[in-house]
């Protein structure tokens, strides 16, 4: 898996805009892209825009990874 920081619009800490990583399978082709800002993060799959994307609050994705 190939991730890189497509879009990266702040300097230290991520606010309201964010950073986006786009996520590419090196057999397959670009996946989708996630962004990042402070309050969610969003799973734009394939060529999705973040207004159509799968949002996720921080909260509940950090209760997410510690239940594994």
């Amino acid at each position: 898996m190939d991730v890189s920081i497509k879009k990266f619009d702040v300097k230290m800490n991520v606010k309201n805009k964010g950073m986006e990583l786009e996520v590419v399978d090196p057999k397959v082709g670009h996946l989708g892209d996630l962004v990042v800002n402070r309050t969610k993060l969003i799973w734009c799959k394939g060529r999705t825009t973040p207004a159509k994307g799968k949002k996720v609050l921080w909260k509940d994705f950090i209760a997410y990874m510690e239940s594994l």
